[in-house]
């Protein structure tokens, strides 16, 4: 089977309307952190999807690895949001789309 992917969904919680300008600016250090390493395949927003913040997709060695990436999230660490992290085996050219 090939290598899975990890997917952060990203969903709020009751206070997330009260994120501060701080926790923003760390939430998008982190994105930038992960992109440096090397772990992020893509982030984004969802819109017109009530109760989700978002998503990271995450290129890990396990899901370990995926799982202590999402407790660092600042969005998870302050309490504005909590995440499902679901294993995403890509499907692509490479791998005849999994047929």
């Amino acid at each position: 089977m090939d290598k899975l992917m990890y997917m952060m969904m990203i969903e709020k919680t009751k206070t997330y309307n009260k994120i501060t300008k701080k926790v923003v600016e760390e939430h998008v250090e982190n994105i930038r952190r992960l992109d440096d390493e090397g772990k992020l395949e893509i982030c984004g927003v969802f819109k017109g999807y009530p109760g989700m913040a978002g998503m990271y997709i995450l290129k890990t060695e396990s899901r370990e690895e995926a799982e202590e990436l999402c407790k660092r999230e600042p969005l998870v660490v302050g309490g504005y949001a909590k995440y499902k992290l679901v294993g995403l085996q890509v499907a692509n050219r490479e791998n005849n789309y999994l047929l």
